[in-house]
């Protein structure tokens, strides 16, 4: 298991007393530790039955988001979210967990997907932020997450978000305007990286520890200010120590939280979003 920066010099009891109490920085290290559970342990341990969709009908497919039809529970749903890989491979095959325009479309044509059959759409977040690459930009990566917000907020279904691990900018937000945030309490979300931040206000990279207190973007932070709407607790020394319990833990609360929607019908669904995100301009 590799050892975070802050625990290297710690023993396994320093580190369990170092978890109940994390700063904002040592938050974002743990949302990026390499062996941190990704959408695809999320898909293995929560779901069945799950039948992948690919391309956007428009260019090509997006190995970062991913998504299809599957069961939660028994129940049927579309699920979606960002992957990062486990090895140097697979995070080249999955762009280090950047999404591309494609992506975005992707997952506009699974939403678009689950309203035409009434399926709740559960994704899952864990992206540094959408790919900002030339090709990306000329592919129109500022529009396509545009519509995928606009999609998220006209979603006629339940739609709950879950943050797993880094919910960098607009590529998290693009497939987050959800009934319900969740946010597993290790990870992140914010609308730039601590780094950027840093070399914005303080023109320089190194007060990146700084910048992420400054930004308010751990779980806590965000639930008390009305930003997300729960917070799934993780055991002490972090998911990547703790698979099994996490998954148990995110089962339990998306349970709790989808049969609360299944009680709203379509438009009171729709109109739940709206004035979730609404508020949100007032604080």
């Amino acid at each position: 298991m590799q050892l975070l920066p802050f625990e290297k010099d710690l023993n396994a009891k320093d580190i369990e007393k170092k978890y109940q109490n994390l700063t904002a920085w040592e938050t974002v290290q743990v949302a990026r530790h390499p062996n941190r559970p990704h959408f695809v342990d999320y898909l293995k341990h929560l779901f069945t039955d799950y039948q992948p969709l690919q391309g956007d009908r428009c260019f090509g497919d997006d190995n970062t988001i991913l998504g299809g039809l599957a069961r939660f529970n028994g129940q049927p749903v579309v699920v979606m979210g960002q992957e990062k890989g486990h090895d140097a491979q697979s995070r080249v095959k999955h762009n280090f967990g950047m999404p591309n325009p494609e992506g975005y479309r992707k997952a506009i044509r699974l939403m678009g997907l689950a309203e035409k059959f009434g399926l709740p759409v559960l994704s899952f977040v864990d992206t540094p932020g959408a790919f900002p690459g030339i090709e990306a930009e000329a592919r129109g990566q500022a529009e396509a997450i545009a519509r995928g917000i606009d999609a998220g907020l006209g979603l006629k279904t339940p739609f709950i978000t879950t943050l797993i691990g880094e919910g960098g900018s607009g590529g998290a937000i693009g497939i987050a305007t959800a009934n319900k945030i969740l946010m597993l309490q290790n990870a992140y979300y914010s609308v730039i990286s601590p780094e950027g931040c840093s070399s914005i206000l303080f023109k320089e990279s190194g007060k990146a520890a700084e910048a992420a207190e400054a930004l308010k973007l751990t779980a806590e932070s965000l639930l008390q200010n009305g930003i997300i709407d729960e917070i799934i607790a993780e055991l002490v020394g972090g998911a990547h120590r703790n698979l099994v319990e996490t998954m148990d833990n995110v089962r339990s609360v998306l349970q709790k939280n989808l049969k609360e929607l299944s009680e709203l019908s379509a438009e009171e669904c729709k109109q739940h979003r709206w004035d979730k995100f609404e508020k949100m301009t007032r604080i």
